[in-house]
């Protein structure tokens, strides 16, 4: 996650804790006058519309007062949903042994899309098996995670 991000994360996560959310992670697509800003809520009895609604109307108010975001934008509140975001080193620890898709900021041997079982974590470590290879991807260095849903 991008530091802007985790600067918004950061900024919005108690807002929505006292709402009794949990605020997974924040996702900022710049696009111009089309951007949006995406928050992931969750609850251990699921998120519905009026959850989102709530959190939307909170975030809205704190983010009109504290203008963070220079440019015009979408706000978008979602539960994870089954392709969940993966932003914190316990969302990884939470679903080892699963199967992951991680986009790295940075190359690791010449590349940077990873799709396979998540073996370990260890410490900031990802250990991750890819077409029966491991690699060990630094957290730091993740730009993009998900779940991937096995049917």
């Amino acid at each position: 996650m991008a530091k802007f991000e985790h600067k918004l994360t950061d900024m919005l996560r108690p807002a929505v804790e006292q709402l009794g959310k949990e605020l997974l992670g924040v996702e900022f697509i710049s696009a111009g006058k089309h951007s949006t800003l995406r928050l992931f809520i969750d609850h251990e009895n699921g998120i519905n519309v009026d959850d989102c609604a709530e959190v939307s109307r909170q975030v809205s108010a704190i983010l009109d007062v504290e203008d963070p975001i220079s440019t015009e934008y979408n706000l978008e509140v979602s539960s994870p949903g089954l392709d969940r975001p993966l932003f914190d080193v316990a969302h990884f620890e939470a679903v080892v042994g699963e199967t992951v898709e991680v986009k790295l900021g940075l190359p690791l041997n010449g590349r940077r899309k990873f799709k396979g079982l998540l073996e370990a974590v260890e410490g900031e470590t990802l250990v991750v098996i890819v077409d029966g290879e491991t690699y060990e991807l630094a957290h730091a260095n993740v730009d993009k995670a998900n779940l991937v849903p096995q049917f």
